[in-house]
């Protein structure tokens, strides 16, 4: 099963455009989590409270784990967050909060070194972006570090398509140029 985690909030959003042509290409059944339906929990002191209650106790069956084990479980992961605001939407971050479990997605080895608990195989980034220099690689390197030196997935991958707000440029073919690119991943 692929995890499509969707940051997209537009009814015409470029990056799900691109998206959907990749989850077509890796023609395997699809549950999308669409962020903006989420309601995600205050992280306050209250929840982290019960939060680390339930980490020591290893209730890893508690409502609150549900997006870490949908995560972990996943064959491979697709995430479409468009880059605004020199970031990826916040809701994303919201809902990297809840998936990294301590004993669902991932644990320390006795040295303190994480080990990935995730069954993915891969996992692939897609966003889109108006300018075309972006400094830190459109939020794509985080993800990446997190995917690969926590939850244990091997292959990550970025596919971006950049420049669409240009004054002149030829988004159509930048996006089709990105589909194509999208569409060579099996």
């Amino acid at each position: 099963m692929v995890l499509f985690v969707n940051a997209c909030v537009r009814k015409d959003s470029r990056t799900k455009r691109v998206a959907d042509r990749l989850l077509n290409t890796l023609n395997q059944p699809v549950t999308e989590l669409r962020l903006a339906d989420c309601l995600f929990p205050a992280v306050d002191e209250a929840f982290l409270n019960k939060r680390d209650l339930l980490i020591e106790e290893e209730d890893f069956g508690d409502p609150m784990f549900a997006l870490a084990r949908q995560f972990a479980q996943a064959d491979d992961i697709v995430v479409a967050a468009p880059y605004w605001d020199l970031s990826f939407p916040a809701v994303l971050k919201q809902y990297i909060e809840q998936i990294n479990v301590s004993g669902v997605t991932f644990r320390y080895s006795e040295e303190g070194i994480p080990e990935g608990l995730c069954k993915a195989n891969r996992l692939f980034y897609i966003t889109t972006a108006g300018g075309d220099f972006v400094p830190d690689d459109y939020g794509y390197g985080y993800i990446k570090a997190l995917a690969e030196n926590f939850y244990g997935i091997k292959t990550v991958e970025l596919i971006k398509a950049a420049g669409l707000d240009i004054v002149g440029a030829d988004v159509e073919q930048i996006l089709s140029s990105c589909e194509e690119e999208s569409a060579r991943r099996r």
